[in-house]
């Protein structure tokens, strides 16, 4: 984990952005910095994801920027903070899997996985955009098939909606049982694992892991 300076370079329309920063920092799949702007009157940093990786020169960040930052900004950074996803160099059939969001954090995985001859496929409910022509878009509804189809599934979902996803995958039967499967859980990381303070908590079965440093990437398994 470092510390470090940032520039945000460009925004999006779509409330990402790209960010210059030392290639030490930048957050792998499913890892994420801690950021904030000098001066800010906001408590805490900005919690940010990578969507699209430039190894040289930084990230293309998922969706979230707040709306005060505007290009030219110096960011202090702190990360990358986190287990990420580990796609198998062994996967041949991928699926990416945006639960409740747009597949922005789930983005950077589609690049190794055409390199190693991967098939990819992403299952998203809302909008994908500058997606590679060579990915397959599903809708939500073809889950069942997509998970009989792959060797690896990487899941994106927010702690609210786990129970949701929990009951479809229920509804699935054994469909995805046979996968190596990871989920990213998103929740509000505010101390980015330097303390306990139970924001991020993550409990099942009368356990309870907390999201900042125990994740915020699980096995699939762990949290069914």
């Amino acid at each position: 984990m470092k510390n470090a300076n940032g520039k945000l370079e460009e925004l999006y329309l779509d409330g990402s952005a790209r960010i210059t920063c030392p290639p030490e920092v930048t957050p792998a799949p499913g890892q994420y910095l801690l950021a904030h702007t000098p001066g800010s009157d906001s408590p805490l940093p900005v919690t940010l994801f990578s969507s699209l990786i430039h190894p040289k020169s930084g990230f293309r960040s998922a969706p979230g920027i707040p709306s005060y930052w505007k290009p030219g900004d110096i960011l202090h950074l702190r990360g990358p903070i986190g287990h990420g996803y580990s796609m198998p160099v062994s996967a041949r059939k991928v699926a990416l899997i945006a639960f409740d969001d747009t597949p922005a954090r789930l983005q950077g995985l589609i690049a190794p996985a055409i390199t190693q001859n991967a098939e990819v496929v992403v299952v998203c409910g809302l909008q994908a955009v500058d997606l590679p022509e060579a990915v397959e878009i599903q809708p939500l509804d073809g889950l069942f098939d997509v998970l009989q189809w792959a060797d690896y599934a990487a899941v994106d979902v927010s702690r609210e909606n786990l129970q949701p996803l929990r009951e479809r995958l229920a509804g699935l039967g054994q469909a995805w049982m046979k996968i190596e499967a990871q989920v990213l859980v998103r929740a509000p990381m505010p101390c980015g694992g330097l303390a306990d303070c139970g924001v991020c908590a993550l409990s099942r079965d009368q356990d309870w892991r907390e999201i900042c440093k125990d994740g915020p990437v699980f096995p699939l398994r762990d949290c069914l």
